[in-house]
């Protein structure tokens, strides 16, 4: 598959991977800005992408976030292939230790891209479903 990347700053990075079987490729940041009024910091790419119809890009924290004082805002950023803006990532802190600095700089890989396919999907309404054996059981109804 082919995925065009448009570099929107000089100092955008490619987004690669660390080994040929991670799922994700890393995306590092060429800037950060803090927004005062949601109280997070917008970490910038630089990059732009074209993903093919019929794929997604989903953003996800690399797993070194355990290090930072940092949550990934949407959890889970979405690239729908029709976008064609930069790639962001925006944290909050999670720790309101007044001297932790424990934030991305400039530079660092701060997310991860995974490109997956989106089936089509038609959705069929119903009066009944059919049974299951969890049935309607839902949060924590399966145990710690």
């Amino acid at each position: 598959m082919i995925v065009k990347i448009k570099r929107l700053h000089p100092d955008a990075v490619a987004p690669s991977k660390a080994h040929s079987t991670d799922a994700g490729f890393d995306l590092a940041a060429v800037s950060m800005d803090y927004d005062c009024i949601n109280d997070c910091y917008v970490y910038h790419t630089g990059l732009a992408f074209e993903i093919p119809e019929g794929y997604v890009g989903l953003i996800y924290p690399r797993s070194s976030v355990f290090r930072k004082n940092l949550l990934l805002t949407n959890c889970t950023g979405v690239v729908d292939a029709g976008y064609r803006g930069e790639v962001l990532a925006k944290f909050k802190r999670i720790k309101t230790d007044p001297h932790s600095s424990s934030i991305y700089n400039i530079g660092d890989r701060i997310a991860q891209l995974i490109i997956i396919p989106i089936p089509e999907i038609n959705f069929v309404e119903v009066s009944e479903l059919s049974d299951s054996d969890r049935g309607t059981g839902g949060y924590g109804s399966t145990g710690i």
